[in-house]
């Protein structure tokens, strides 16, 4: 197989991969990790966070300062996560990030939310590659975002981890679903661990892969030893519903969470409990299984052991390297 195709030419990268940018557990290190191993890594919005920042100020002070420590690390591509809310709207951290971002040099950047014209035209306006990211995605949404400027399409699947796809439609039916709706690349998510998960993506039309579950059990991966561990034991068939947005492996809190669900407790009153204590942050990052929720996607079966990221990179790029 070629080792380079539309994506890679658009981002700079040798292999045809993305890293996810799963919000609380990405950092410098993590991130340039993956950049050196050959994909792309993505800054989350709370990258080398431990607390939730006070005010915008602080989260473009935090995120300026991460990204010098990521220079400082790779040469090579790494991409910024804004959080982009409905057409029409703003979002203050978003804007904090973006402009810290600018300041420093970031030319990519992983949009996730809406299609927002407004943030998008100055994204393109910095002359960036702008990566969109439906949270639910749809070919209407798709063709969208094309139309405003995105140069990438994410197509993610309801196998995913993170935010889940309110539309209920699997990675196997999205991803052609959107390839065949816009002309720009489309990347594939959503319960991709292994090479037989890029192969199929592949075979859907997608033309890179954007990977978050399996990368949290890498070594360098932030989330604590705790969750990586917990990953790599447990089953998709473990995996508890605590709202219609998330999954979770089941431990104490997410079992609460879960019953107060199955009981007829709206989805956005367990968003709220989870943001109570700090979101995943409690769990993913820190460890503490029983007082948080860990987001996973539904293939973790294929999870069984922690690698570095470049090990990682290379199994699942295995057609893409020349022998």
């Amino acid at each position: 197989m070629k080792t380079e195709n539309r994506v890679t030419d658009i981002l700079g990268i040798q292999y045809p991969i993305v890293q996810a940018a799963m919000s609380w557990i990405t950092d410098a290190k993590f991130v340039a990790a993956v950049s050196n191993a050959g994909g792309m890594g993505v800054l989350g919005p709370h990258a080398g966070h431990n607390t939730s920042p006070s005010g915008p100020d602080e989260v473009g002070k935090r995120i300026g300062n991460e990204i010098r420590k990521l220079k400082a690390l790779t040469e090579k591509p790494f991409a910024m996560n804004l959080y982009l809310p409905e057409d029409g709207h703003s979002d203050k951290y978003s804007e904090a990030t973006f402009e810290a971002a600018i300041g420093e040099g970031v030319k990519y950047f992983v949009t996730v939310g809406s299609v927002n014209k407004a943030m998008m035209k100055e994204i393109k306006d910095h002359n960036c590659i702008l990566i969109h990211r439906e949270v639910t995605p749809s070919p209407k949404a798709a063709k969208m975002a094309e139309d405003h400027g995105a140069d990438l399409i994410i197509a993610t699947g309801y196998d995913e981890g993170g935010w889940i796809p309110q539309n209920k439609i699997g990675t196997f039916s999205i991803v052609p679903t959107i390839v065949d709706s816009v002309s720009i690349p489309v990347m594939a998510a959503g319960g991709i661990n292994d090479i037989r998960g890029v192969r199929a993506a592949f075979a859907l039309g997608a033309e890179a892969v954007y990977i978050g579950t399996r990368f949290i059990a890498s070594e360098e991966c932030p989330a604590a030893d705790a969750t990586k561990q917990d990953i790599v034991a447990s089953k998709g068939s473990d995996l508890l519903m605590v709202s219609s947005m998330q999954r979770s492996t089941p431990h104490q809190f997410a079992r609460e969470l879960e019953t107060l669900y199955r009981n007829g407790e709206s989805s956005e009153n367990n968003e709220k409990r989870i943001s109570a204590i700090g979101g995943v942050s409690t769990s993913m990052l820190h460890g503490k299984l029983d007082e948080g929720i860990v987001s996973v996607n539904t293939a973790i079966d294929l999870i069984t052991e922690v690698k570095s990221c470049k090990e990682i990179i290379h199994e699942l790029m295995a057609d893409f390297i020349e022998s």
